[in-house]
């Protein structure tokens, strides 16, 4: 099989209207992530609404958009796309907040567990919400591109899907984590899992332990996860935020494997974040010889978070059938999330004891 990694999909049609956002928060994703894509794919921003009104006119003033000064003035904008860019636990106040029918994304997690989540889910269901979760790692050049490739048979039946990671993750960045009680699953790992998901359907049943670390107070930094599919796909986690050690032995990757060929994937933002690095994904594809190096059009940060955005406003103008992670699909990434950490509050199975 000739493979030209070219004809790979990387990127999300923009709709043929681009409608105005109006965000809810103003911190650092915003500036470093939302704002940037929206820029680039010349989605409109209306303005923008915080709390902490100074905190968004400063932001505001940066991207010369208007800080509103309520919550109801920045929801009763006509027509527009409202991004939420909020505390989980902020999620459900400003929904109720929004017009019914509106087009909304919501930040992940969906929650702040499965019951926020099913709270979220009920509450989009009345209102008539055309809601979305921000699972954009889902839109990453690399990951549309990967997608492509399993669809388009590169690698035949994936049954490895094996996620590695050992970094040094700025969690100071994210005062507010300090004090949650679920962070690396419910605010990180999070991506992972909701990719896995796409790629490989929800999985039977997990494993899992996840724990903190004694040199910080974050609850919890390390996780170790398997996912139950059977006997046919194995699927991994190892995580580790702590590996403070320099550059030289971290890493953050993908490795997809399947009965004909594999994929590697860097996921380049999270080594020295926000800066980051660039992402990379090489594909040994069925019948070839030997790894090929697919050329990115873009980056996880930002350009994913254009894809997300483009299907949502496409969705709410009827150009896409599918609303990609609606709250509906995204309800079970929080199923899968709860089932983790239920799996890590569980004992271990113990060993045997020695013989006397």
């Amino acid at each position: 099989m000739t493979f030209d990694p070219r004809t790979l999909s990387q990127s999300w049609r923009l709709p043929s209207n681009l409608s105005p956002i109006v965000t809810f928060g103003a911190g650092s994703i915003v500036d470093d992530a939302h704002y940037p894509a929206y820029a680039k794919g010349g989605f409109p921003v209306a303005g923008l609404y915080d709390p902490d009104h100074e905190k968004a006119k400063a932001l505001a003033d940066k991207w010369g958009v208007k800080a509103y000064p309520t919550i109801e003035e920045a929801a009763a904008v006509d027509n527009a796309i409202f991004d939420l860019a909020t505390p989980p636990a902020a999620h459900a106040k400003v929904l109720a907040a929004l017009p019914d029918g509106a087009a909304v994304l919501i930040q992940k997690p969906m929650g702040t567990d499965l019951a926020a989540a099913t709270e979220i889910l009920t509450l989009c269901r009345e209102k008539r919400l055309k809601a979305a979760v921000n699972f954009q790692l889902r839109f990453a050049p690399m990951m549309l591109a990967l997608k492509d490739a399993i669809a388009k048979g590169l690698l035949g039946e994936v049954v490895d899907f094996d996620v590695y990671l050992a970094l040094d993750t700025p969690w100071e960045l994210w005062a507010f984590l300090e004090r949650l009680p679920r962070i690396e699953i419910a605010m990180h790992s999070i991506h992972y899992l909701d990719l896995i998901r796409q790629v490989l359907g929800d999985p039977q049943g997990v494993h899992a332990k996840s724990i903190g670390h004694p040199n910080h107070s974050m609850a919890q930094t390390r996780t170790t996860a398997i996912l139950d599919y059977g006997e046919r796909i194995r699927c991994a986690l190892s995580i580790n935020h702590d590996h403070k050690f320099g550059r030289r032995h971290q890493a953050c990757e993908f490795r997809v494997c399947g009965t004909e060929g594999a994929a590697y994937i860097q996921l380049g933002v999270n080594l020295d974040y926000p800066r980051g690095e660039p992402d990379i994904l090489e594909i040994y594809p069925k019948g070839g010889d030997g790894w090929v190096t697919v050329p990115l059009e873009g980056t996880w940060f930002p350009d994913a978070f254009g894809g997300r955005m483009a299907n949502l406003q496409r969705y709410a103008s009827g150009e896409d059938r599918e609303l990609v992670s609606s709250v509906e699909d995204a309800w079970m990434t929080m199923a899968l999330v709860e089932a983790l950490y239920a799996s890590s509050a569980a004992p271990a199975t113990p060993l045997a004891a020695r013989p006397q």
